[in-house]
């Protein structure tokens, strides 16, 4: 047990001391894996145990439910830091609450588009740059092997990750794929030809992608895939024709088969042939033998008895990236198309398996899985792709590249995990909000008695209380609550001792009380100065302030509570110069963040905004206001700060595109957001005319 931490230890002992089974995280540590033959080596690089044990799992705050609640699932989109999303999914596979439609266990498959670490610059929207990614070298390899840790933990005994990259990081994460998996467990590597050409002054044209499919175990959920023939190819091979349909010829002698074939004379000719006499009669019975100029048989393959085609092989050159005409297209960044995921979730899963992508980015894969009866868990940490994707699922059609019907999908929540609205989470029942305090300070929830008094759970190994603030109407937290707590366990308890509260219900303001040998550690929330509590520091999420940053890998630690940022806007029409169309302006004249990150004193007015999300046409009625849930926010437009500061800090909206309302959604580089809803009216504007 030498590797354990003295944390750790104190823990175990906890855990075996209350008769309780060991996590799953503590496998590795108490039995640590062999080393192996080769690994990469860099700068930074951590444990496999410490990065599970290590990881801080943070609650999923659901935001809003779409289309009701499903009976035995429903489909989960989370805005928040994707590896701390991923151990609290991981905590939910331990308990039996992440499993298939057949009862399995954890993921099923697993597809991650993960930002390139290129430095290179994508054409997205408007000719506009996409993003540029920003981790580069071993701070890429290991944000993103960290991920593969969890991930690999995620995944069912049969389930198949599919890791999609390309040529300049793609061999580092192979060998981490490697270790991460097992060799063995290395299925393919495909080859996705993206575009026809590319024309590099220097180098070859860079056409493709790789995507690494790796399994969990040697059984493994697999489909068998088929490549429709092209009309080229049948007019090349299927060249003859009959009153049963186009056939290609098969050669029937045994020149160059091993062992020779059969010897026999068939029609005057004597030679050697692939099948016995008894076949060859039995195809001339059926008609399936064609015979060339000089009377050699051969076999007749029919193109029907084709119909899937041939099977398909790690070389993908039959799917197109999106283009700008696109139905499917969204206008966001790095948007793969939905057939490349199609062939994917069709040969890696089955209906009502768990589908994973870490990366959600547009959606494509959550879209594929909606219409292929999947049920699916999408994750990123900005902003702009979780508008993107819930605008996307609301407006499915049913085929493939969206076309067709459309699709009403099953129901599916939006989830916060990191970044948590204080005002719904006061309005929990009380269980909910009992067990929300204790994941968030990563406290285990195990009600037991002391001297008398109900404790709701262990931080390590002490003792933690969740104040009920709620009992009779409304209590506080004073000194007398402590000096009761205290004579009553005196002498029962350690050294620590944790009370979790609201931070409006305290009335003192030290972060603990002494009393006797035992000090009362106050865990207020909302709070977020506990670094030495987590044994880290805590790091926002970061939200872009231009297109080229959309992608950029962030790695948020911890957890903060969302505070609405201060906005002033001047509002007007404006025709300008030289132009048919007018504008409705937005003059920006104050923007604050009151988010509580490190820095955010410091900043200047206007500093800490990253994007304005417009909805050109929000359905909103001023008169049914409050008497049944808005309608989502559809994002149509977005605006980014570096634009809106080049434009004179104006955000400058057609007016002839738009509807009855208006909503604008103001974003801090944290994550916050303050909305408004605005008519033309509001500009100084009457209607369209």
């Amino acid at each position: 047990m030498t590797n354990l931490t003295e944390e750790q230890r104190q823990h175990i002992i906890a855990l075996l001391e209350n008769g309780e089974g060991l996590p799953a995280e503590f496998k590795t540590v108490l039995f640590p894996p062999e080393r192996q033959e080769y690994e990469l080596i860099y700068a930074g690089k951590e444990r496999e145990e410490d990065v599970i044990a290590e990881t801080m799992a943070v609650p999923l705050q659901p935001i809003r439910n779409f289309g009701g609640n499903g009976v035995d699932w429903h489909n989960m989109l989370i805005f928040g830091d994707n590896l701390q999303a991923m151990k609290t999914l991981l905590q939910m596979k331990e308990h039996g609450q992440l499993t298939n439609a057949d009862g399995t266990p954890g993921v099923r498959l697993i597809y991650i588009d993960p930002p390139f670490a290129t430095k290179q610059d994508f054409q997205g929207n408007q000719e506009e740059k996409a993003y540029r990614d920003k981790v580069a070298g071993a701070q890429f390899v290991e944000f993103l092997r960290k991920r593969l840790v969890l991930l690999r933990e995620l995944l069912a005994d049969d389930g198949s990750i599919y890791v999609h990259l390309d040529y300049r990081k793609g061999h580092y994460i192979k060998v981490i794929l490697d270790e991460t998996f097992g060799e063995n467990n290395f299925v393919n590597q495909i080859i996705w030809k993206r575009t026809s050409a590319h024309s590099d002054s220097k180098t070859l044209g860079n056409a493709h992608d790789i995507i690494l499919h790796f399994s969990k175990s040697s059984s493994m959920v697999y489909s068998k895939q088929f490549i429709k023939y092209s009309d080229e190819y049948i007019k090349k091979y299927y060249k003859h024709k009959d009153e049963r349909g186009r056939f290609l010829d098969r050669d029937l002698t045994a020149k160059g088969l091993r062992g020779q074939g059969y010897e026999y004379e068939w029609k005057r000719i004597k030679g050697y042939w692939r099948c016995p006499i008894e076949t060859m009669k039995e195809y001339e019975k059926q008609d399936l033998l064609y015979y060339t100029s000089k009377g050699t048989p051969r076999l007749k393959q029919y193109l029907h008895d084709k119909e899937d085609g041939s099977a398909l092989q790690d070389v993908w050159a039959d799917i197109n990236a999106i283009n700008s005409q696109a139905v499917e297209r969204v206008g966001y960044p790095t948007q793969k198309p939905e057939t490349l995921l199609h062939r994917i979730l069709n040969a890696s899963s089955r209906s009502g398996d768990i589908i994973l992508d870490g990366f959600s980015g547009s959606g494509t894969t959550l879209a594929v899985a909606e219409k292929l009866g999947r049920r699916w868990v999408g994750i990123d940490c900005g902003k702009l792709a979780i508008y993107t994707i819930q605008k996307r699922m609301l407006h499915l059609k049913s085929d493939i590249g969206n076309k067709g019907k459309t699709l009403k999908p099953k129901p599916f929540t939006l989830y916060n995990a990191g970044l948590y609205d204080f005002a719904q989470l006061r309005n929990l029942p009380w269980e909910s909000w009992r067990s929300y305090a204790l994941n968030l300070f990563e406290c285990k929830d195990v009600q037991h008695k002391v001297g008398g008094i109900e404790l709701d759970g262990y931080r390590g190994n002490d003792e933690v209380l969740v104040f009920n603030h709620r009992l009779g109407g409304g209590v506080v937290l004073d000194y007398g609550f402590i000096d009761d707590l205290y004579s009553k366990l005196r002498g029962k308890i350690g050294a620590r001792f944790f009370i979790i509260a609201p931070a409006a219900s305290v009335n003192f303001l030290e972060d603990y009380v002494e009393q006797g040998r035992t000090r009362f550690y106050i865990l207020r929330i909302p709070y977020s100065i506990i670094n030495e509590l987590h044994r880290r520091d805590f790091s926002a999420l970061v939200q872009p302030a231009d297109e080229n940053e959309v992608n950029a890998t962030v790695e948020a630690v911890g957890f903060d509570f969302i505070r609405q940022p201060k906005v002033e806007c001047n509002y007007s029409i404006k025709k300008p110069k030289g132009e048919m169309f007018r504008n409705a302006v937005v003059k920006i004249k104050t923007f604050q963040s009151r988010a509580m990150a490190k820095g955010v004193s410091q900043k200047g007015n206007l500093e800490t905004l990253s994007m304005v999300l417009v909805d050109y046409d929000y359905s909103f009625d001023s008169d049914r206001k409050g008497k049944e849930t808005p309608p989502p926010f559809e994002v149509d437009a977005v605006f980014y700060a570096n634009d809106i500061q080049a434009a004179g800090w104006e955000v400058r909206l057609p007016v002839e595109e738009l509807g009855k309302s208006v909503m604008l959604v103001y974003v801090d580089i944290y994550g916050n957001e303050y909305t408004e809803v605005k008519t033309l009216s509001d500009f100084g504007g009457g209607d369209h005319a």
